[in-house]
């Protein structure tokens, strides 16, 4: 995880730009927009030429328009973020244009392997628990959409704490 994170910084510093991350879960309603949110809000502190380009995309196209869940927006509000990203699906053009690309669950995972285009994009894959230092148990993000107010508040504790990883892996030199 950490190799993947410096082969993103040194592709998009050898290109001049800041790196480019999309998180990925199934329908890009719950998991993947709120992780987009919380990252972006964690980057706000850093000087705008450093933050990153986030977005994020789901596999169903059936939300696709759509705000987040509203109990993942009013969860997260809770948790002092405000998460108005539009659904999106999944590009093929994700792959050449995002540096990193961190999916949700083994299922997201799967997905994201059978489309990557080559070995080269395939590499960009990583999943987002591998970035959980304070749940070290967590293997995976569970999707929250069947399992009550309780369920978007753990995905949104553990987004919080992979996400902080993530900034640290990202920019270490930085106080964060």
């Amino acid at each position: 995880m950490e190799k993947q994170v410096e082969k993103a910084m040194a592709i998009a510093a050898a290109e001049g730009r800041p790196v480019r991350i999309l998180f990925v879960c199934l329908g890009n309603i719950c998991r993947s927009p709120a992780a987009e949110g919380i990252m972006r809000q964690y980057c706000e502190k850093l000087p705008a030429a450093m933050r990153p380009e986030l977005d994020s995309a789901g596999f169903y196209g059936g939300h696709a328009g759509d705000l987040p869940d509203r109990r993942m927006r009013n969860a997260a509000f809770q948790h002092g973020f405000h998460l108005d990203h539009r659904s999106r699906v999944i590009r093929p053009s994700d792959f050449d244009y995002f540096d990193l690309i961190i999916g949700m669950d083994d299922r997201n995972l799967s997905d994201l392997y059978d489309a990557a285009p080559s070995v080269e994009a395939e590499k960009k894959i990583a999943r987002m628990s591998d970035f959980c230092v304070h749940y070290p148990e967590a293997h995976y993000i569970p999707d929250p959409y069947y399992d009550g107010i309780d369920g978007f508040h753990n995905v949104l504790n553990l987004l919080e704490d992979g996400c902080q990883h993530l900034l640290t892996l990202l920019y270490p030199e930085t106080d964060n």
